[in-house]
């Protein structure tokens, strides 16, 4: 009798033990009695009973999910491949373990449906020049899991989105098309900015010179003026005695040369016999 009383108390401690169940922190544990959901305990020492309960271990930490490349179609027929990334956390556990059988696989369903749906509006250069765009309106799309999963969205991540290989092959085409193009105007552009400016500067260098003669001009005209109205200044002030002196000179080159034709007025004839050089000048005509 002490034999078996010993061993029972053996098996009871045992049983005991092997109740003993720990929770980790940031984990929820779901308690199950006879296989349905009794209650949910938190992280640290909890005890149930073996055998006829069990407890299951749901962590609340944040997830990373990569969701792998898929094709979508945009609205101009255009395939495209793209990958996504994500952060996920439960934040209900009970929702999370029985109300789905792979919670996390419905939500990477979800997500993919908004997606399709998304780019499934938009034309393919739209769609790859709007990567944020995309990202936000998805965010907005999943919303709040949790009624559904028990699972919250943090965070979702378009990666990358490209273009079939024939579609690729096509654009790199016509981005070579359209560089060659865009070089070409630019070259011709430069060489119509080149012209004009040789133009501008031969038209500038014409002006300049054109202004220098014309105040070349104007510098020796105000030089001829500035002298002819000295030398009638001077001439205005000149006495008669000097004016007869400029006869007499006259008279005597005149005497010189080769042409004895005089032209004088009437009244200056009787002055003739007064200057010397009359004579010369008969003398030479006889």
């Amino acid at each position: 009798m002490g034999i078996f009383l010993t061993i029972l108390i053996v098996l009871i401690i045992i049983y005991f033990l092997a109740g003993l169940k720990i929770v980790p922190q940031n984990f929820v544990g779901l308690i199950e009695t006879l296989g349905k959901y009794s209650r949910t305990v938190k992280a640290g020492l909890v005890f149930i009973w073996p055998i006829f309960q069990r407890v299951r271990k749901v962590s609340l930490a944040l997830q990373p999910l990569e969701i792998s490349k898929y094709s979508i179609i945009t609205k101009d027929n255009a395939e495209i491949t793209t990958s996504l990334t994500l952060n996920y956390l439960v934040t209900d556990a009970y929702r999370y373990f029985y109300n789905n059988t792979d919670s996390v696989e419905s939500m990477v369903q979800l997500i993919r449906g908004h997606l399709r749906d998304i780019i499934g509006r938009m034309e393919l250069n739209e769609a790859l020049g709007s990567t944020s765009e995309i990202n936000a309106q998805l965010s907005k799309a999943i919303g709040d899991l949790t009624d559904v999963y028990g699972i919250q969205v943090v965070r979702v991540n378009v990666d990358e989105l490209l273009p079939s290989p024939e579609i690729q092959r096509a654009m790199d085409k016509q981005l070579t098309a359209d560089r060659e193009k865009t070089a070409a105007i630019a070259k011709a552009e430069g060489e119509a900015r080149n012209i004009e400016l040789t133009t501008k500067a031969k038209n500038d260098a014409l002006v300049a010179t054109a202004k220098a003669n014309a105040e070349a001009i104007k510098t020796q005209a105000d030089a001829d003026a500035y002298r002819i109205d000295k030398l009638q200044e001077a001439l205005a002030n000149a006495s008669e005695g000097y004016f007869r002196n400029q006869s007499l000179d006259s008279f005597n080159q005149l005497a010189n040369g080769n042409n004895n034709l005089v032209v004088m007025n009437k009244e200056d004839m009787t002055e003739l016999g007064k200057i010397p050089a009359i004579k010369k000048i008969w003398d030479k005509s006889k």
